[in-house]
């Protein structure tokens, strides 16, 4: 304000000087105008104290600013410890039965400066995802279900952030087990072999089963199904299996033994629930057999009878002994102790009991015989032995038939449970049947037969006196396979053999069989043919194999594979037989076509069988003709072909088979082309250049088609070319007889008959010139050199003549022939045959003849000879006065004959009588 009064003083004294110098008006101006200057003034004083004051505020929130920044502090998780719901997820354990979905923890933390954070969750590459977060509430969602026994740790990346800064941690969740395996058998199936002389209570196998749960869940005992029929026990902690205390194994009796062990685990929790779970096996025990047992003897009690008419030497009954050890057994040899008496003897090797004596010199009505089965060893020792009783009774009538006995009594239907495929020879031991018949001698003798499916089995003894123990053995193994019988039933016949009544009885026998691994996989056909398309993309399936295997359970499960050099493109299902393409595969008809490998089936033993298969790649159409140029450039000569090309790459008709057509030319009525040849030529009319010319301007006669090359194929495909044909006129000679060739190249007829025509016109010219000079001749004989020029005359024009005729060009008037003219001023001939009365005029003088001319203009006149009686004019016609005229041999000709008949007239000057 200082400074604005001082300024106000200095303008005031230089007003006061001012003033004096202007008048009062130009000094009230002045002081206007300094009034709105200091307004002015003061208006920049106050605006730039409110700018310095908004400079400074700006400075303060700057400074403010920068403060904040520089003291703004990272998030961070709050850790709660490892049993907390909340926090930075630290030392998290969830069960493995934990259901999808579940909200499992809570993310928490805080900002120093109280600002909003977000939470995150990230995995390093290549780990799965098993949780999902809320970004602002953080609440952590299992999304995947948790497996302990293939991942019990996972690692998970936990952020924290406030917009400015962000905290990561890596964090382990651990997954705790839960009961959700069963025991698993390892290195089944279990098959072991066991002396039947091992001791009670020895162990013969362990068995082992895994249960991948840990704790009581993966804690596995052991024990055995129906433990009071077995003959085993198992230690339920090892899994070992031993003999029972007490029993001992027996080959004869029982080969084979069927254990069912039981694994089961400890228990444990399952999705809140207490669960326990076990898995079962089956051990199959076989029994070795050891030489430990006699012989045994077969249909004991032993019976027989002899009747009144039984002769000497005549068999009773045979005793059949068998060696206990049917493994390896030894050879039989029987003997009679004692009780015969002298009256019967048995066959060493077979058992047969003979009586030999009479039957009325035997004095008992019963004989007790002890017979003896001795094994003898290869070596000939005597291993072991038996004794059985033979009773012998003496009877004479007939009025029992035969009766089957089982172990309680009379008995007409016998059952027996046994394996398929026994060793042939062996002994049906379950069917114990007993046959009798009460009468003696004869009488008592009867034949066993068995009725029904023929070569199975067959029963012994065949024969039977009295009683015996029927035995049925073996014969064919092959014909017992459980696949074809369930149950194998006959008819056990027994009919009397000698004796008028022929009594019999029947028993039926009903045999079930069990079923064994004896059948090989088999397919449904030796060969399978399949057909896929080209294009069809990976993993498309080519064709379903099937084979069964009859066998029963586990046996029957069939598995499949391939194998071939051709197997490389395709995969099978393990399991349906469905073959199928790799995934990568790409099928090509034009690379490979044919395909071909092997399948194979297997069952869990490890017995296969083989089929081949047979892929066909059927073409597709994907490839489009192609010509050899896209602008080709081909000549035309009017009247033939040219021909265009296009191949097409595709394996099969009719996806190569292409046709051809013309898409565009200008104009288009002038090309035809052949839809299957693809030959391009003229329409029918078009036969000459003129033709072409009077349909378009263009004289080069250069034509641009646009081809189409186009196959037969679903969808087609077509490849267009450019064609530049250029058309021409060949000609055998330039001349009328080539153009008339060309002309009527497509009618032979028409050019035959036109050659024949001229051929008789030629023929008639030369009969009226021949008739002519005949006639001429007549009347004036003594004009004999024309004869004799004519024919030089055609000895020399021949070879002109006959190419000026292919000419086709017609003859000149100036060819004339020779007439006969009358002339009323002509001299009288020397004969007076022209009845004109005339004295005689003195002939003139001969001329010399005139040169000959070498060429006659065709339109000169015609010349005269003078003659006695007239004048002759020559009017040949001939075809090559055309151009040239008449020929220098025509002049000549002419010359001669003029000189002649000057002669003539010259030596006419004296008269003739």
């Amino acid at each position: 304000m200082k400074l604005c009064w001082r300024q106000s003083r200095t303008l005031l004294s230089l007003l006061e000087d001012t003033s004096r110098l202007v008048g009062r008006m130009k000094l009230l101006a002045f002081c206007g105008f300094l009034f709105v200057f200091l307004l002015c003034l003061s208006a920049f004083a106050a605006e730039g104290r409110n700018v310095k004051k908004g400079c400074c505020l700006k400075l303060t929130k700057m400074n403010r600013k920068v403060h904040k920044v520089q003291a703004n502090y990272a998030p961070y998780f709050f850790d709660n410890g490892a049993r907390s719901t909340n926090g930075n997820m630290a030392l998290l354990s969830l069960s493995e039965d934990t259901p999808v979905g579940s909200h499992v923890y809570t993310l928490n933390g805080t900002d120093p400066e109280g600002d909003p954070v977000t939470y995150g969750l990230t995995y390093e590459a290549g780990s799965r995802r098993y949780f999902s977060v809320d970004g602002n509430l953080g609440n952590v969602t299992l999304i995947e279900e948790l497996d302990r026994e293939k991942e019990d740790e996972i690692e998970v990346i936990v952020s924290i952030s406030d917009g400015l800064s962000t905290v990561s941690e890596k964090v382990r969740i651990l997954v705790m087990d839960a009961n959700d395996e069963s025991p698993e058998f390892i290195n089944t199936p279990y098959i072991v072999q066991v002396p039947e002389n091992s001791p009670s209570g020895s162990s013969i196998f362990k068995i082992e089963a895994v249960d991948r749960d840990t704790g009581s869940g993966g804690s596995i005992t052991y024990f055995l199904q129906n433990i009071h029929a077995n003959k085993f026990t198992i230690d339920r902690h090892s899994g070992v299996l031993r003999i029972k205390s007490g029993v001992t194994l027996d080959y004869e009796k029982s080969r084979t033994h069927f254990v069912v062990v039981v694994a089961k685990d400890g228990g444990g929790k399952l999705r809140g629930d207490n669960k326990v779970f076990s898995a079962t096996t089956t051990v199959t025990v076989n029994v070795e057999d050891v030489q430990d047992t006699p012989p045994m003897f077969i249909g004991t009690p032993y019976y027989g009878y002899v009747y009144e008419d039984t002769l000497p030497g005549s068999e009773v009954l045979t005793v059949v002994a068998l060696d206990g050890d049917r493994g390896k057994p030894n050879n039989i040899h029987y003997c009679i102790v004692n009780g015969s008496e002298g009256s019967f003897e048995i066959s060493n090797t077979t058992g047969a009991i003979s009586v030999i004596k009479s039957p009325n010199q035997l004095k008992k009505e019963v004989y007790e015989l002890r017979v003896q089965a001795s094994e003898v060893s290869p070596e000939g020792d005597v291993s072991a032995y038996a004794f059985a009783t033979v009773t012998i009774r003496v009877v004479d009538l007939n009025n029992h038939p035969p009766t089957f006995y089982g172990e309680s009594g009379p008995q007409n239907r016998f059952e027996l449970t046994m394996y398929e495929h026994p060793p042939e020879g062996e002994i049906l031991r379950g069917l114990k049947i007993t046959v009798n018949d009460s009468d003696q001698g004869a009488n008592a003798k009867f034949n066993l037969r068995l009725v029904g499916p023929g070569g199975i089995f067959r029963v012994v003894p065949l024969t039977v006196l009295n009683e015996a123990q029927v035995t049925i053995i073996v014969e064919n193994s092959a014909a017992i396979d459980y696949e074809k019988f369930k149950v194998l039933t006959f008819k056990l016949l027994a009919i009397e053999v000698n004796t008028p009544e022929k009594f019999s009885s029947t028993a039926d026998i009903a045999i079930r069989l069990l079923d064994t691994n004896d059948n090989v996989p088999k397919f449904s056909s030796d060969y399978y043919i399949a057909r896929i398309p080209e294009n069809s993309p990976g993993g498309s399936n080519v064709v379903a194999v099937t084979a069964t295997d009859p066998d029963s359970g586990l046996w029957g499960e069939v598995k499949y594979s391939i194998y071939g050099t051709g197997a490389d493109l395709f995969l099978i299902h393990p399991s349906t037989g469905i073959i199928y393409t790799q995934p990568w595969a790409v099928l090509d008809a034009e690379v490979n076509s044919k395909y071909n490998f092997y399948v194979k089936a297997e069952d869990t033993d490890g017995k296969y069988s083989l089929a081949e298969v047979f892929i066909t790649v059927l073409d597709v159409n994907d490839h489009s003709p192609e010509f050899n140029e896209n602008i080709q450039e081909k000549t035309m000569i009017i009247g033939s072909p040219v021909k265009i090309e296009a191949i097409d790459q595709d394996a099969e008709e009719p996806n190569n088979i292409v046709d051809y057509s013309i898409m565009q030319a200008d104009p288009a009525n002038v090309f035809d082309i052949d839809q299957s040849t693809g030959e391009i030529k003229l329409k029918s009319y078009i036969r000459s250049l003129d033709i072409i010319h009077n349909i378009t301007k263009n004289k080069d006669c250069i034509w641009s088609l646009v081809v189409q090359a186009k196959d037969r194929g679903s969808p087609s495909f077509s490849t267009t070319a450019v064609l530049k044909i250029d058309i021409t006129e060949e000609t055998l000679h330039k001349g009328p007889m080539a153009a008339f060739l060309m002309q009527t190249k497509d009618n032979p007829m028409k050019a035959l008959g036109v050659l024949a025509g001229v051929m008789g016109i030629m023929v008639l010219i030369t009969i009226m010139i021949s008739t002519a000079m005949f006639w001429r001749n007549k009347r004036s004989n003594k004009i004999m050199p024309v004869r004799r020029i004519i024919k030089k005359r055609q000895t020399q024009q021949s070879r002109t003549v006959r190419m000026e005729w292919l000419k086709f060009k017609r003859p000149s008037n100036a060819a004339e022939k020779f007439v006969v003219e009358d002339d009323a001023k002509s001299l009288q001939n020397e004969n007076s045959n022209n009845n004109v009365q005339a004295a005689p005029v003195p002939p003139a003088a001969p001329l010399p003849p005139p040169p000959p001319a070498l060429a006659a203009s065709g339109n000169s006149a015609a010349w005269r000879v003078p003659t006695v009686s007239g004048s002759l004019t020559p009017k040949f016609i001939n075809k090559q006065l055309k151009k040239r005229g008449h020929s220098s041999t025509h002049n000549a000709l002419v010359s001669e004959l003029k000189m002649k008949f000057e002669k003539r007239n010259a030596s006419m000057g004296e008269p003739h009588i």
